[in-house]
């Protein structure tokens, strides 16, 4: 477990479940993303969890409890022939804002992907997340001037 200004980080294992999950569903909720199986959020962090697909990261402040949470899932770039981390969910629950959580988070993401070798970490954030943004270029990321396309496959 790390600790960054009060704020301890963890990596979350099987009991720690239900709370990532609910942590989910807020970070869901927040990007308007319509969840219809309300176990589906748990489900999905279990199966990552179980498989060792992604690293889930839970933040823990005094008095408080577990309030934010990180998912990184690692792959690699071919652009730099290199192991690279996706930091594809990052977030805080209401009552852990303002206390240095997400940028606790943040932090020991990029420690974690420093020390198994990675050789960057990515992530996207909406347009108008105004103050996700500012976090991750006050942390050195920087905005590249690619395009990012999906396609829907039903």
């Amino acid at each position: 477990m790390a600790e960054q200004g009060g704020v301890a980080v963890r990596v979350a294992g099987e009991a720690d479940l239900d709370v990532a999950a609910e942590l989910f569903r807020g970070y869901l909720e927040f990007y308007e993303v319509n969840v219809e199986d309300a176990g589906r959020p748990r489900e999905f962090l279990a199966e990552r969890i179980a498989k060792d697909e992604s690293i889930v990261l839970l933040a823990d402040v005094p008095d408080t409890g577990t309030v934010g949470f990180a998912q990184v899932y690692p792959t690699f770039s071919s652009l730099s022939m290199r192991p690279v981390w996706i930091l594809g969910d990052l977030f805080v629950a209401p009552s852990g804002r303002g206390a240095g959580t997400g940028r606790a988070l943040l932090r020991e993401v990029l420690r974690r992907a420093k020390e198994a070798g990675m050789g960057g970490v990515q992530l996207e954030t909406g347009y108008e997340n105004h103050l996700a943004q500012g976090l991750y270029e006050s942390e050195g990321f920087v905005r590249e001037g690619y395009h990012i396309y999906f396609r829907e496959l039903g």
